[in-house]
């Protein structure tokens, strides 16, 4: 059982988002618009010959369960925040959430390649009045759900203090809009100009669009899942600090990202004329804001 002193010396690690539950219902609301849409697109996409509008159905329908990840992430991650099995919190839930769905993103850039493929090889006819419709209504739903993420991902949307799992969720959302724009074009341009390999060409474009997201967003989430994401000259200014003017030195010093704008930090001093561990702390803390710090002092 934690005494009473024990209790003054603890602390808690829930570095959660302030706008969590916000940005979870706004989610949960945006797979509900995807699915029914994924069923549309495919459907039509299937009876009316399109495949920029059957790329852009399963494009949905993968999204659909990616944003089924997003939502999970967060709500692991809220049910658990106060559990101590994970020292520094949960925040990184959504990290991995959001890594996982730029995996599946890069996936479906790769299936629409392999789609507009097949259909250079194989066209079909297409009933362009009924898939243009179509689409169309598919631009409006993404719209509206790009719209409903914007805010939450616009709030964090500057340089470490991000949402990785919303961005993932924004981007999926935003590559369905690109791939709706890119099937209305093809389909506009095969009923004027009987251009019929604009479809695949199109799929094909959006696809390298999508795959470039991706790419992006793995190389952020993955940085911060191996606790890389905090930069060179951060580090060199606490220890900088910590060893000015003293005959201290900082042999080892580890600071990495708990929260959207939380960092925590080891330091180990070495020195003839140790000071008072907070005295360290206090001097880190003036370089940047540290959530969790500690400081371990040697003598030589």
């Amino acid at each position: 059982m934690q005494s009473t002193n024990d209790a003054t010396w603890s602390h808690g690690h829930d570095y959660l988002s302030d706008q969590l539950d916000r940005n979870e219902r706004q989610t949960r609301l945006v797979i509900a618009l995807t699915a029914v849409m994924m069923v549309v697109e495919i459907s039509a996409g299937m009876m009316f010959g399109s495949i920029a509008l059957l790329a852009d159905g399963w494009h949905m329908a993968s999204h659909a369960s990616a944003l089924g990840i997003t939502a999970f992430a967060y709500w692991f991650a809220r049910r658990h925040r106060q559990s101590a099995r994970y020292s520094f919190g949960t925040w990184k839930v959504s990290v991995l959430g959001g890594f996982t769905s730029a995996i599946v993103l890069g996936l479906v850039a790769l299936l629409i390649v392999w789609e507009s493929a097949v259909r250079f090889l194989n066209p079909e006819k297409i009933s362009f009045d009924q898939a243009i419709s179509v689409a169309f209504v598919g631009l409006v739903v993404n719209i509206v759900s790009a719209w409903m993420l914007r805010d939450g991902h616009e709030h964090h949307d500057h340089h470490h203090d991000q949402d990785y799992n919303l961005r993932a969720a924004y981007l999926h959302v935003l590559s369905d809009a690109i791939m709706s724009v890119a099937a209305i074009l093809a389909l506009g341009c095969g009923k004027l100009f009987g251009w019929w390999w604009m479809d695949p060409a199109m799929g094909i474009v959006g696809s390298l669009i999508i795959g470039r997201w991706a790419y992006a967003l793995v190389c952020q989430t993955s940085s911060v899942l191996l606790d890389g994401d905090v930069e060179e000259n951060t580090l060199d200014a606490i220890r900088l600090a910590l060893e000015k003017g003293s005959e201290d030195r900082v042999p080892d010093l580890h600071v990495w990202r708990v929260g959207p704008d939380r960092l925590a930090a080891i330091a180990v001093i070495v020195t003839g004329s140790p000071r008072p561990p907070d005295e360290y702390k206090r001097i880190m803390q003036s370089v940047v804001s540290l959530a969790h710090v500690t400081v371990e002092v040697n003598q030589p």
